[in-house]
């Protein structure tokens, strides 16, 4: 997949989890915005050409891993939004596998985060061409 589809496919996993958060779906909405992230953050990798195993990047912990090696800590993305991934892995856990409900709080933050991330991994990694 190109880098250009897995952003394309972030954008509508975000617009998905604000639906689902606007629906009282706290669980579906964390959900659906940590694979926002996690899309961008894959797309974000490829078109970075960072030198990591396809395979890798298919696992959330090793794209995880592969994101801060090569994209947080090389300066290229801010810390924050290394944290930010991090933070909606483990809120999407809670969601999908611990049978606790997600609190309303922490969905709203995960939804704005998720569209606060994609549109800087967009930005940075594959800003659309100036129109002429």
């Amino acid at each position: 997949m190109k880098a250009q589809d897995l952003l394309a496919k972030a954008t509508r996993a975000a617009t998905s989890a604000k639906m689902l958060l606007d629906a009282g779906d706290a669980d579906g909405a964390c959900n659906r915005a940590y694979y926002a992230m996690f899309d961008a953050a894959r797309a974000a990798l490829l078109a970075s050409s960072a030198p990591i195993e396809p395979e890798i990047a298919r696992t959330h912990s090793g794209l995880i891993s592969a994101f801060s090696l090569n994209l947080v800590k090389t300066g290229r993305v801010p810390l924050e939004l290394g944290k930010t991934l991090n933070k909606a892995e483990e809120l999407r856990l809670v969601a999908d596998y611990k049978g606790d409900p997600v609190e309303r709080e922490d969905a709203i933050w995960v939804v704005s985060q998720a569209q606060t991330f994609v549109h800087a991994m967009e930005n940075t990694f594959l800003p659309k061409s100036p129109k002429q």
